[in-house]
């Protein structure tokens, strides 16, 4: 029995383009003791393979963190799954706010040491003596109370497109590097209060939890994270704390909350918050670009790679015309 995709990415892209259905888009993930990581791993690919869900799902001990691209027509009984699952059955299903049903191509179901790469040694601390969980508006009565800091747990590509209004933002490439960096923060100011934000939640309910280990007492964190909060912020007709675009780790890299661009294009300087990778796949470097940029640079983030795509493309289509 075959538990992987074996084609190629290229025949992925062109059947998901015709697909007759629409998709949903949500994410989810949970700190829980899982015995047989690597049987929880084919049981999820099976299953959900079978309900043609596509997506990144990282399985490992100390639970599971997944994004997911649903069929519209699978999602009850996507749902049924998860919610009778006895490892994930009370997770909250956190869906997209701007979803194109192009998120996800495939599904990857991998097991790793950690669902979350945070250098933090659960073994030393009580990993589900978390912070207090806020809504959207409890989130945003709480912010300006004195003595508050609001801490954003994500990278610095992340929070330069959007972030909540006066956060302490690291300027970090991955959020492991950001743990001791926002600790030593933390005891130097001793705020009273500590309000947390990430993504989806999950880097929020696993730091908060060491924080409370580390002393603090009265940490907050955001439920179900921004991705939770421009949700419920449009639904509730409520005012966004939160300006700019939520960042996430899939095809659409970003959701729009607010009209805000408050970014500026890597290569002239001008507003711009559309992340891109490089269109020369050796390079693949992330960046912000604009549309004057990606017309002039043909999508690359240099000359450098500019030239390189040209002169790959003129060798290809010479090749192909001498065949």
């Amino acid at each position: 029995m075959i538990l992987h995709n074996r084609i190629n990415r290229k025949e992925l892209r062109i059947r998901l383009k015709k697909e007759a259905f629409k998709r949903i888009t949500l994410s989810f993930y949970r700190f829980v003791e899982v015995d047989d990581p690597q049987s929880f791993r084919d049981e999820l690919y099976l299953r959900l393979s079978q309900m043609q869900v596509f997506g990144r799902i990282y399985v490992a001990g100390e639970g599971i963190n997944a994004q997911v691209s649903v069929p519209q027509n699978s999602f009850e009984a996507f749902e049924k799954y998860v919610r009778e699952h006895r490892f994930i059955g009370d997770v909250l299903l956190n869906r997209a706010i701007e979803d194109n049903g192009h998120s996800f191509i495939m599904l990857k179901v991998m097991v790793k040491h950690k669902i979350l790469s945070d250098g933090l040694d659960n073994s030393t601390f009580d990993i589900y003596n978390v912070g207090e969980h806020l809504d959207a508006e409890e989130y945003n009565r709480r912010i300006n109370e004195p003595g508050t800091v609001v801490v954003d747990l994500r990278n610095h590509y992340e929070h330069e497109v959007g972030h909540f209004e006066n956060a302490i933002l690291p300027m970090v490439e991955t959020y492991k590097e950001s743990v001791p960096i926002i600790i030593k923060m933390l005891e130097d100011q001793k705020p009273e209060n500590i309000m947390l934000y990430c993504t989806g939640g999950i880097r929020c309910e696993k730091f908060s939890a060491y924080l409370r280990h580390r002393g603090f007492k009265n940490v907050f964190q955001l439920k179900g994270g921004v991705i939770n909060y421009a949700r419920q912020v449009k639904e509730k007709d409520l005012e966004s704390r939160f300006i700019g675009k939520n960042f996430v780790f899939d095809e659409r890299l970003g959701e729009r909350i607010t009209p805000h661009i408050i970014a500026k294009c890597h290569q002239c300087g001008q507003p711009a918050d559309t992340h891109v990778n490089c269109a020369w796949d050796p390079c693949h470097k992330l960046f912000i670009q604009c549309e004057v940029c990606r017309e002039k640079y043909h999508g690359c983030c240099c000359d450098d790679c500019r030239e390189s795509l040209k002169s790959y493309t003129s060798n290809k289509s010479l090749i192909t015309s001498e065949v």
